[in-house]
Formats: structure tokens, C-alpha cells, sequence
């Protein structure tokens, strides 16, 4: 089925993809509302103000979530908000080739101050990405939302980096892996660099596994240090097309969880 065109609505949304750092309103805009059995509409219909706003409605099944994933469209709604999907456009990435690490973060990696893990406290690092920034008290990650991307876990689609300093969770994050492309969704630290370095470890074992880019959705400073770069949305999606559909080459099933094959000799051996 097709979605229909909602009424003109009025929502709150960022400008930035970091967690709601400061709300405005927006004027209202033309919205497809999607019903339960509704397709999404075709991306090259989604608002340019705010970027990217596409349609509402629908659910957070795991079902639709690969589906949205896999045609560049993402959730990113407020509490007391309805679900709301995205596609801006142009689309940040990172090539794990075009990965920067600075030299201060490389003598601290060299250190091994913290061990690095894959899938071992998903709840935990879901729960810390949602908890209010010093900055803003606000948070995109709803109860809801934490649920759906909990379920994606179970299903072995969702994957979370740890960072451990001793037995404390110190800095993580989580997203979503579908064929040779991971989704990137959120971040937090409790430590400096904490974040960074888990995102490091993520990077260099994705390149091993043959992974072509992380989807990092939208432009952000922190990310653009490390790396991340702008592309049309058209060639994000042809991009999409070809790589969501290669399976997944670690020692692993593509809907399982994931154990670390890159040892931290071989980590270092980069810098």
C-alpha cells in the first residue's frame, strides 16, 4: 500500500543528529502519513526544511526498521512527538579507509587505558545514549524507541562497542549492521576520549570485516574530525542498493552477535 499525504503539520526538531542540543520550530510542511501496512514514500519527496523530513506514523517493528534502513530513511522523534522518518539530504558517511586519527588520540590508544567489546552491555550503552547531556536535559531516545532498537539487538541486527575501564562502562555506542554497512545511531563517555576510541576499534574491525562505510546520517563536527564526509543522498542510496545486500564476512552469521577479531597489536600497528 501507498502512503497518503498528511496534513500540514508543525514538530519541534534539532538541527543537528546529536541529541535534540537545542529545539526550534519549524513551519509547517507536508508530512506522508504512513498506516500499518504502508510503504515509505519515495525519499526524493522529503522535505528540504527541516532537511530531510519525510513521513509519520507506521511503527518500530524490526521488519520496518531493515526496511527503512535499507532504502536511507531513519526515526528520530521527541517524547509526546509521533514517529517521525528521515532522509536528509546530502548524507554523512565514513569510509573506515579515510578514518583520522589524531596524535593525541593515537598516544592514548597506544596506552590501552580501556578494553574495547562488542555486544556485551547493549542495554547498558542504549541506556547511557539516552541519558540527559550536560548541555540538554532532552533525548530522542524515547522509552519507544529504546524498546525497538532492543528488539534489533535480539534479532542480531543492532550491535553495541563498549569501552571498560576496569568493570566500568566508561563510553560506547550502538547501530545498526545490515549487509556491509553500518548504521551509526549514538554515542556517549564518561571519560575523555572514551567514545573515540571504542568508535577506532569499531572503524578498524569493520574495515577487516570488508565493511564499506559507516552511515552517520548527519553532519556533525565530531564526526567530520574523525573523518565523516558529505555525499548526495541519490549516491547514498545506489550505495545502499549495492552493499546492504553482501553478506557479512567475520568469523560470525550477519544476525548474531558480534565477538572482536581485531586484537589491539594489530589495532596499534595502524599508528
Amino acid at each position: 500500500m501507498h502512503p497518503e499525504l498528511a496534513k500540514p503539520v508543525q514538530t519541534l526538531r534539532p538541527a543537528s543528529r546529536s541529541p535534540l542540543p537545542g529545539q526550534h520550530l519549524v513551519s509547517a510542511m507536508h508530512v506522508y502519513l504512513i498506516n500499518e501496512n504502508d510503504d515509505f514514500p519515495d525519499v526524493e519527496l522529503a522535505n528540504s526544511e527541516p532537511n530531510g523530513l519525510l513521513a509519520t506514523g507506521g511503527d518500530l517493528s524490526v521488519e520496518r526498521l531493515l526496511s527503512a534502513y535499507q532504502q536511507g530513511i531513519f526515526p528520530w522523534y521527541s517524547e509526546g512527538e509521533p514517529i517521525l522518518w528521515w532522509s536528509p539530504d546530502p548524507r554523512s558517511v565514513l569510509y573506515p579507509h579515510r578514518l583520522k586519527v589524531s596524535r593525541s588520540l593515537r598516544k592514548e590508544i597506544k596506552k590501552q587505558p580501556l578494553q574495547i567489546t562488542f555486544d556485551q552491555a547493549f542495554d547498558q550503552v542504549i541506556t547511557l545514549c539516552a541519558a540527559p547531556r550536560r548541555q540538554d536535559p532532552n533525548t530522542w531516545i524515547t522509552n519507544e524507541m529504546k524498546q525497538a532498537y532492543l528488539r534489533l539487538y535480539d534479532a542480531g541486527y543492532a550491535h553495541s562497542v563498549e569501552a571498560w575501564k576496569e568493570d566500568t562502562l566508561v563510553g560506547g555506542l550502538y547501530g545498526v549492521a545490515i549487509g556491509k554497512v553500518f548504521f551509526g545511531e549514538s554515542m556517549f563517555t564518561r571519560v575523555p576520549n572514551a567514545s573515540k576510541i571504542a568508535f577506532v576499534y569499531l572503524v578498524r574491525q569493520l574495515q577487516q570485516w570488508g565493511y564499506h562505510f559507516i552511515d552517520c546520517q548527519i553532519k556533525s563536527q565530531h564526526l567530520d574530525s574523525l573523518g565523516a564526509t558529505d555525499i548526495p543522498r541519490r549516491q547514498f542510496i545506489a550505495a545502499l542498493q549495492r552493499y546492504c545486500v553482501e553478506p557479512h564476512t567475520g568469523a560470525h552469521e550477519q544476525a548474531s552477535a558480534w565477538d572482536m577479531e581485531l586484537s589491539f597489536s594489530q589495532l596499534i600497528q595502524e599508528y
